[in-house]
């Protein structure tokens, strides 16, 4: 019995891997969707910018929905694509807002936008999360 766990180990970590980066990449999604249509800073955004993030969330829900066992490397490749077009946005959204309150340089409260896995070096990340995790609730 605990050859066969030691077998499936391995297996196991890169499941929750995949699944973790699943995740952040929803959740990313989903705080972007709703900082651009309820957030404080849904009028400091341009329309143009407005649309192009909006078309780049939707296309990334979209591509979640359909590819439920993409990999670990899939996931984190499309957060990247969302984050090189939110972030600039989101930035200079805050640039015009005078900066949002307390937070890292750029005002930004706890990394990019205060979003899960925000900037790299920046922000809380799905593993420094102080929430409960699946294996916690399991």
């Amino acid at each position: 019995m605990v050859s066969e766990a030691e077998k499936f180990k391995e297996e196991d970590e890169k499941e929750a891997s995949r699944v973790q980066a699943k995740n952040q990449l929803e959740s990313y999604a989903y705080s972007l969707k709703n900082t651009i249509s309820d957030g404080e800073l849904k009028d400091k955004i341009a329309a143009d910018d407005k649309e192009k993030l909006s078309k780049t969330i939707d296309e990334t829900i979209s591509w979640l929905d359909a590819s439920q066992a993409a990999s670990t490397e899939e996931y984190e490749d499309r957060r990247k694509e969302l984050e090189s077009v939110a972030n600039p946005i989101i930035s200079s959204a805050y640039g015009a807002a005078g900066g949002a309150p307390g937070g890292a340089a750029g005002g930004f409260p706890g990394g990019a936008g205060g979003f899960p896995g925000g900037a790299p070096g920046g922000g809380a990340t799905g593993g420094e999360s102080s929430g409960p995790t699946v294996e916690e609730v399991d």
